[in-house]
This record gives structure tokens, sequence and C-alpha cells, in this order.
């Protein structure tokens, strides 16, 4: 794939108007942003994927923060899921700085990029089921641009939205694999999936996720791959 069809993608991600329940929330939230990002220019709409155009690895998120990628406009960047999972992928290989504070921080992916089930911010991070059709496509459509050899969901609607998307495709037969965390299944095609927790506040907080269990996600992943 070259770097103009992966650009061109993101472009059309960008512009997308398919949802307007989350567009409306998006460019509220922009408008009334949160006291201490009072002087940031919040991005307001669909964010883009984010990572290398040639990526083997395809981390799949739920949706942008409302004041973290919908603030900055990239995925997982300005917020504290974001500081868990760049340090983690740093650590492993995939990153070349462990930190994410704006979209030109200079931060690069390496054999990795990133996409969401959903790419519009959602109230109470929750999208209807309608809203997540919607944006299958846009996930059909990185497949199909990127070398993938593994999948790694954050979360059991990343999972779901991989294997809805393997179905589609009649790559998913019989019963479907259960979510949970290190959780691994090779499809009939060769393509792999892995299952983490995802970093939220609400499961590293409580300590649902740990450092060393995200860490250890990410070394499966690395062992899945054939560089």
């Amino acid at each position: 794939m070259s770097e103009s069809q992966w650009n061109q993608l993101n472009q059309n991600i960008i512009t997308c108007t398919r949802c307007e329940r989350l567009l409306t929330h998006c460019q509220k939230i922009a408008s009334e942003k949160r006291k201490s990002f009072r002087d940031w220019d919040y991005w307001g709409r669909p964010v883009p994927n984010f990572g290398d155009s040639a990526a083997q690895l395809l981390i799949v998120g739920l949706a942008p923060a409302a004041h973290g990628a919908n603030r900055t406009g990239r995925m997982f960047t300005g917020d504290r899921s974001g500081d868990w999972l760049y340090r983690a992928l740093f650590k492993a290989g995939f990153a070349s700085q462990p930190a994410a504070e704006h979209i030109s921080d200079g931060l690069t992916l390496i054999n990795c990029s990133i996409t969401a089930t959903c790419h519009c911010a959602p109230p109470a991070n929750k999208p209807t089921r309608e809203e997540i059709e919607n944006c299958h496509p846009w996930l059909e459509q990185t497949v199909e641009l990127l070398p993938i050899q593994v999948f790694l969901a954050l979360g059991q609607i990343g999972w779901k939205a991989v294997l809805d998307f393997k179905k589609r495709q009649g790559k998913l037969t019989g019963k479907r694999p259960v979510f949970s965390h290190g959780a691994e299944f090779q499809f009939p095609d060769g393509h792999w999936l892995v299952g983490s927790y995802h970093p939220s506040q609400q499961n590293t907080f409580t300590g649902r996720l740990t450092e060393p269990m995200f860490d250890s996600v990410f070394e499966l992943v690395k062992s899945k791959l054939k560089n």
C-alpha cells in the first residue's frame, strides 16, 4: 500500500458525516471544553487512524475520549489511557517515544497502527449499535490496506468488532472465541486476534489492569509476528 492511499483513507475518515448524534456531541465538547484545556483548539470531529502505513499490528480501541483524542486529533493522545498505551508500545519497540501529548510531538509508531471501533467520541463513551455499524466500513478499508498479521483488541467492543469483520469475510465460523485479557485466537487465514483489558482509568485505577499485565500482552503480540 502506498502512503497516499493511507493518507486518503484517513482524510475520508476525518470528513465522515454518517452519525449526526456523534458529530454534534464532538462539536459540543469542542465548544464547551474542559476548564484545564480552555486554551486548546479542540479537534472536534472524527479521529483518523494513526501509525505505520505498513503495519503488521493493528490495535483496535473503542472510541476517542472526549477530552483526549477529540481534543488532540490523534488516537489515544492527551489522556491517561494513552499514557499507558504509548508507554507499553515504547517498551515493546512499537513506538518512538513513551508519551503522547499532542499531534506534533514527534511520536511515530513502528510496525503498528491504531484504529477505533468508532472514530467519533460518543456520549457516555457508549456508541450505539447503528453508529458502530456506520463506522465498520472504515475498519474494513483499514484492514484491506495494511499487511496485518495480528489484531490487538483493547476491550470487549474492539474484540467483537474484529470478530464481526472476520465473520463478514467468511473467516469465522462456529463458536465465537470469548474475550479475556491475554486471550488469543487464530483465524483460518492466519491472522491472530489477541485480547487485552482496555487501559481505561476504570481498569488501571482499580488494578484490574496492571502494567506487567499490559506489557505481557505486547510480548504475546510480538511472539505472533513473523518479521
